[in-house]
This record gives structure tokens, C-alpha cells and sequence, in this order.
């Protein structure tokens, strides 16, 4: 049984949970190629005009993997912490997809709330894997080798990788080198949803581009959920949306350790979302900071010139403040 998860959205939060989960259940995972042109070309035919830039990719990439799997893992994520919700669209994805894309093969597309129970997301893939087998054994063997290799995940990324570079680490089992982080070099934290800052095609290279310049970067995935919790406690409400949370907690975060020098967060075009967790964004840096911010809109028409002016820019703008240009 081939599996097919495409390599986008959730992909970079839950990937090394799924991957050891349906190969401890006997299946063999299929993943979409890297984003590029081709898939959201293909992305943009298949879906609506008003979604947004990520959306469009996902219709791409599930283009790209139907003919290649037996059954399509497209869940639908509810809440991921049992308090706040993922944005509309999260919501409607299996049946967004269903309705534009034809001759598709089965999609699992079990419902993942965690507001039911804290335990919820083992019934989730327990449920999963009643699809693939009757052993019970060996779907709580499965769940078990799965959460084990997420955990480690988890501390990769708060170690300060990126997901693209601890997915070799989780594969071969090696230990991360020490952090290569100079005292004097540029600390950027830079700010949007994990599909979108971690896809290379999405975000024109944004996190490689600064690492060009010699800058150390951090994300919303390097602070500890024990830290952000703290931070969802700064702000009189809170947002609906999971991942919108997370990149305003996380700015609160770095605006407060004031550690970085700057931050950069990347939005995507026609996400309604992202309209309110910028300007959030923008208000506290102007009311709580000197830390300067730089917003770097994305869509399907962005070109990678633009941006790495615009980057490059910024990068020298902060260089100067601190003295090292």
C-alpha cells in the first residue's frame, strides 16, 4: 500500500510523525516533489482564484502525487492544542480537494480535534490505523516508534535547525553539530507559517538568502511551547487561528528577549489570517520595541530578484545600526 503525503502545509509540522507511523503499519511513503513552478502552474488551474498562495501549491502537489499512490493522507485539522483552531481553509481541505481535482484515489481524511481529549490525537491515529490493519499490537507499535521519532523532531528544531536539515539527523540517527552562532554576526528572527517559510519555492529561498549574508536566523518553531504559552498570556485576546498564534507569540517572544536585531515576517497573499497577525505584529514592534521589522508578502507572481534586494537591504540597514558595515 503506497501512501501519498503531499509536501506542503502540515507537511512541516507533522511529516516525521506520519512517516514511521504508516511504515510501522506496513505502508510504503510516497511524497510529493519539492515545490517549483510546474506544481503551482498546476495549482493555479485545478483550484478557486481567491485562495491563497499555499493552497493553490497543495492542489499542485496533490496533482502530482494521485497517480502514484493508492491512497492520499489529507486529515482534517481542527486544533492541533486543544484551544485554538486552524483557519478555514485547513478545515475544508479534503473536500476542496475532492471537488477540484478528479479521478483521485481514496482519501483518509479523519477528523484530528484535539478540543475532545488530550489524548486525542493517538485515538486519531489508532482510528488510522484500523484502515491498514486488524493487530492492534501493532498499531500501538507504530504509534509508539512514531511519537518517538516527533519527539526528537521537536528538540531538533528547538536546537535551532530547520526542518530541512533535521530531517537528514532524524534518518541517520546523528547527533546536530554545536550551533555555529557568532556574537557579532545579525540575529533575524524571521516570522510566518512553517508552509510557508520552510518551502524554498514558496518564500524564494528566504531563510538560504540570509544565511548567504552570514545572518543567524530564528523562527516561531525554535521557541519552546513553554515560552510561548507565557507569551499567549501578554495580549488582551488572542487570536482564532493556530498558526497565526504561534507567529505572534513568537514575535511577542523575540520582541521582549530582544536578542534579535530584527525580524522579517513573510505573509502570504489572500490570507485572511495573516491580514490580522501582521498588523498585531506591527503594533507591538512599534509600541513595545526599537527592534525593526520588515513584511515580505508572497504570491504566485513574487519574483526572487525583489525579494533579495529588498532582504539584502534590510540586512544592511541592521549591519550599520550595529556598527559592523
Amino acid at each position: 500500500m503506497r501512501v501519498g503525503i503531499p509536501m506542503t502545509l502540515s507537511f512541516f509540522t507533522f511529516y516525521p510523525l506520519w512517516k514511521p507511523f504508516f511504515e510501522g503499519l506496513g505502508a510504503e511513503v510516497v511524497v510529493s516533489p519539492i515545490s517549483n513552478k510546474a506544481l503551482l502552474d498546476e495549482g493555479v488551474k485545478e483550484t478557486v482564484n481567491d485562495a491563497c498562495v499555499p493552497i493553490k501549491l497543495l492542489h499542485g502537489h496533490v496533482s502530482a502525487l494521485k497517480d502514484k499512490v493508492d491512497i492520499l493522507f489529507l486529515p482534517r485539522l481542527v486544533s492541533l492544542d486543544g484551544k485554538n483552531t486552524l483557519c478555514p481553509k485547513f478545515l475544508g481541505l479534503p473536500d476542496m480537494v475532492r471537488y477540484s481535482i478528479s479521478e483521485l484515489p481514496e482519501i483518509i481524511e479523519n477528523r484530528l480535534d484535539m478540543k475532545k481529549s488530550r489524548f486525542e490525537l493517538y485515538r486519531f491515529m489508532f482510528r488510522v490505523g484500523q484502515r491498514f490493519t486488524d493487530n492492534k499490537l501493532q498499531i500501538l507499535r507504530a504509534i509508539w516508534q512514531a511519537r518517538y521519532n516527533f519527539s526528537r523532531y521537536r528538540k531538533l528544531l528547538l536546537h535551532g535547525l530547520t526542518p530541512a536539515e533535521a530531517f537528514p539527523l532524524l534518518e541517520s540517527g546523528e547527533e546536530p553539530d554545536k550551533a555555529a552562532e557568532t556574537g557579532d554576526a545579525i540575529k533575524l528572527a524571521v516570522l510566518g507559517y512553517p508552509y510557508a517559510l520552510y518551502d524554498n519555492y514558496v518564500s524564494v529561498g528566504l531563510l538560504k538568502k540570509l544565511k548567504e549574508h552570514g545572518v543567524n536566523v530564528v523562527t516561531p518553531e525554535m521557541v519552546s511551547e513553554k515560552d510561548l504559552k507565557k507569551m499567549s498570556k501578554t495580549l488582551p485576546k488572542n487570536l482564532f487561528w493556530y498558526y497565526s498564534n504561534r507567529v505572534v507569540w513568537a514575535a511577542q517572544h523575540y520582541l521582549r528577549d530582544q536578542t534579535v536585531d530584527g525580524m522579517i515576517h513573510v505573509t502570504a497573499f489572500g490570507c485572511g489570517p495573516d491580514a490580522m497577525t501582521n498588523r498585531l505584529i506591527e503594533l507591538e514592534a512599534k509600541e513595545n520595541s526599537q527592534i525593526p521589522l520588515m513584511s515580505i508578502t508572497i504570491d504566485e507572481h513574487t519574483g526572487e530578484a525583489g525579494v533579495a534586494t529588498r532582504v539584502e537591504a534590510f540586512v544592511d540597514l541592521l549591519k550599520r545600526k550595529k556598527g559592523i558595515l
